[in-house]
């Protein structure tokens, strides 16, 4: 029988009244690439408006100026060249230390695979992974993180990971979570898998897995439960979604008017 996440289910981060700065998260994002640079204003948006109270994103330098220019929210590292590459990879890894989670793979490109590779195998840091780094994951290189595929990228991991289907990846999950998406997204831990039916065909439009990956990034930085984060970023996602297609009648909202809504709904607690 399957267990479908419910609006009881969720618990949303708390924090102290007397919190201080990046005493709620402070996280990194990894990526971008010069055809892919909304996604990362999408992901450390997404993040921020969670509850995460830092965000910071590492990009090649003319992706991490544009990405200025979408946001002054975000704060931007940039990195010389066009693409990352093994050049950026131990400054990278130091860089994570100041984080509590990094994000990495949101528009970094097909170019970058090697990097995002190395990286994710060398990373002392949870993580959550997203987009192109899925194309060259294994999962036993990573502990605690949540993976946000689609089918193909699924397949991809299932490929790397030298499992035939979802049972033997199961195996293999340790303390990871993946989200996978779909018409109905699929949370698969190492011993169950959680449903989402939330949300609708509208939920194709580009840039809306680039949200879901920086709601899970802005959770997780929170509570520190990866199975917990994936359920709210995954409901959350979907919810926001049904509620702009009724407010737009029809599929004509973008992946930017979640984020503009994400404020709003989590205040409700819908």
């Amino acid at each position: 029988m399957k267990e479908w996440i419910k609006k009881s289910d969720l618990i949303l981060p708390k924090r102290k009244s007397d919190s201080r700065k990046g005493e709620n998260g402070k996280v990194l994002i990894i990526g971008g690439s010069p055809d892919y640079v909304g996604a990362l204003a999408l992901a450390g948006l997404s993040a921020l408006r969670s509850g995460t109270d830092w965000v910071t994103v590492a990009a090649p330098t003319k992706v991490g100026w544009a990405v200025n220019c979408l946001s002054s929210d975000l704060v931007v590292k940039k990195f010389l060249g066009n693409y990352f590459s093994n050049r950026h990879l131990n400054i990278l890894l130091k860089e994570e230390k100041d984080y509590d989670i990094v994000l990495i793979g949101n528009g970094i490109g097909l170019k970058s695979l090697n990097f995002c590779k190395n990286y994710i195998k060398k990373s002392k840091k949870r993580l959550v992974i997203d987009a192109d780094a899925l194309k060259c994951v294994n999962i036993d290189w990573v502990n605690n993180s949540i993976l946000t595929p689609n089918e193909f990228e699924f397949e991809c991991i299932l490929k790397n990971s030298k499992v035939k289907n979802k049972n033997g990846l199961q195996k293999k999950l340790r303390d990871n979570v993946i989200i996978l998406k779909g018409e109905v997204d699929e949370i698969i831990t190492g011993n169950k898998i959680f449903y989402n039916k939330i949300g609708n065909a509208g939920m194709t439009k580009a840039g809306t897995g680039d949200v879901l990956a920086g709601l899970s990034l802005g959770f997780y930085s929170q509570n520190n439960n990866a199975l917990m984060s994936a359920k709210l970023a995954s409901y959350y996602n979907g919810l926001i979604g049904d509620l702009l297609l009724k407010k737009h009648k029809g599929y004509f909202y973008l992946a930017s008017d979640i984020v503009e809504e994400i404020e709003k709904i989590i205040k409700k607690k819908l």
